[in-house]
């Protein structure tokens, strides 16, 4: 296997010769996507290069502390984006997408940790902050998509929740239809990334793994293990994210209440 071939500072101006291509690209069919492209461009570069220092330090540190500190700041931008995506009226969003996420991240990561991952390794970075990193980026585009969807179909579809209201149904039983249909949507992309991985894509971890010098085998176990985890975070995820959704639009009078 050979070894880890490590990028220098020109081998990343060769690879922002791409994106003088994209750039030109746009420029001469017209897009008007140069600033655009720019401007996206020059924020990759400086949000990784800052990200890669700060964990190199943190990495240096190897203290759970610190790296629970990276994990909640992830965790809160993570509900933060969610909850733009779903809508800022919905009053506490932010606190019921920050806790669902919360919960089943933490969840999944103590299973693997404790049962899979060696228990005595749980807090170290090149561990714990990857997986967590994975499993809080896909939780949040989970309840993002499926809360969305859920808050639109209610939304549109007063008439009809009020009527079954009215008919003796509990909101829970009111909106039952309408939740499930969100958290199935919310999980579409995962399913659709365990259908095909390995055969139409290979995901970031077993890439760079494979870059790395790994063995082929022991990266797709990993990436076997990473899959199930995300699954199981975003299927718990959008059923909390939901559930605490729908709530927020009925008053204690189970009387429906649009934002």
């Amino acid at each position: 296997m050979n070894s880890f071939i490590q990028l220098d500072p020109i081998d990343l101006v060769w690879g922002l010769g791409m994106m003088a291509i994209a750039i030109g690209l746009s420029s001469w069919q017209g897009l008007g996507l140069e600033l655009s492209l720019a401007i996206a461009t020059g924020r990759t570069v400086i949000q990784l290069l800052v990200v890669g220092f700060f964990l190199g330090v943190v990495f240096a540190l190897d203290n759970p502390l610190a790296v629970l500190a990276v994990l909640l700041v992830m965790l809160t931008i993570a509900a933060i984006t969610a909850r733009n995506r779903i809508g800022k009226k919905i009053p506490r969003l932010f606190w019921v997408v920050f806790g669902s996420i919360f919960f089943c991240s933490a969840l999944t990561l103590i299973y693997t940790n404790l049962l899979i991952i060696q228990p005595d390794t749980w807090y170290q970075p090149q561990y714990l902050i990857p997986l967590g990193g994975i499993v809080l980026g896909n939780a949040m585009n989970g309840s993002a998509i499926a809360g969305e969807r859920l808050v639109s179909t209610i939304t549109s579809s007063r008439l009809e929740i009020e009527t079954h209201l009215s008919l003796g149904a509990t909101p829970q039983q009111a909106v039952a239809g309408y939740r499930k249909d969100a958290i199935r949507a919310g999980l579409i992309p995962t399913l659709n990334q365990m259908m095909v991985v390995g055969i139409v894509t290979l995901p970031g971890i077993i890439t760079g793994q494979l870059l790395s010098g790994i063995d082929p085998l022991n990266a797709a176990s990993y990436q076997i293990l990473i899959m199930f985890m995300i699954a199981t975070t975003n299927l718990t995820t959008t059923i909390l994210v939901t559930r605490g959704i729908y709530r927020q639009f009925f008053n204690a009078q189970a009387q429906l209440k649009l934002p």
